[in-house]
């Protein structure tokens, strides 16, 4: 599932028609792409690890409940933010929920604005995870296109070890590793050696 252009994408799962209707529309009007499913066994039979946004799961449900979609989601290595909706709502099934790290626990009839809080709250988080991958996909990038050596000196850079302390360790010339550091630079399109740093720091 793609975002849409406005970062704003929601997956809305209940098991009724009429509440994910009228959210749809509630959330549509918001500026928001959504997405629906019936039952949390509906979405976990088309969700894939690279689909992101933040969902909105119905607490209780014929089948999986909200907390073992959020459960199962996390199992598999989804990452999206949850909020948890219910009409049902107690306390051991709200500290369940924020135990599976959901955004929110709001109880119906809930304030439209209380869901829209909740989902950029989810969506600061999605984009954060975003970005963080995208930053450790440019750091295998990069990684991939330098010489063992050049790495190896990448790697002590963003260490903070100055170039005398790095010629030291390697038993090359300080000159050796400026040189290096060069390339190295060159090959990144970088600035600076803060964009190298954080570049090698992704995790």
């Amino acid at each position: 599932m793609d975002e849409g252009g406005d970062g704003l994408s929601v997956v809305l799962v209940d098991d009724d028609a009429a509440v994910r209707d009228s959210l749809a529309l509630l959330l549509g009007l918001r500026g928001y792409r959504t997405v629906t499913f019936a039952s949390a066994e509906d979405l976990l039979a088309a969700v894939t690890p690279d689909w992101f946004g933040c969902v909105v799961a119905d607490l209780r449900m014929p089948g999986k409940s909200g907390l073992e979609l959020a459960a199962e989601l996390q199992a598999r290595g989804i990452a999206m933010p949850v909020v948890i909706i219910t009409a049902h709502g107690d306390v051991a099934s709200a500290r369940t929920a924020f135990r599976l790290n959901a955004v929110d626990f709001l109880e119906k009839p809930f304030d439209d604005d209380a869901l829209v809080d909740a989902l950029e709250t989810g969506h600061a988080r999605e984009r954060e995870r975003l970005a963080a991958r995208g930053l450790r996909s440019g750091r295998d990038r990069f990684l991939a296109a330098l010489s063992p050596r050049e790495r190896e000196i990448a790697e002590l850079v963003a260490q903070g070890m100055r170039n005398p302390a790095i010629a030291g360790k390697l038993g090359i010339s300080p000159r050796t590793v400026e040189v290096h550091k060069a390339r190295i630079m060159d090959k990144l399109g970088a600035r600076g050696l803060d964009e190298l740093i954080r570049i090698m720091s992704a995790k």
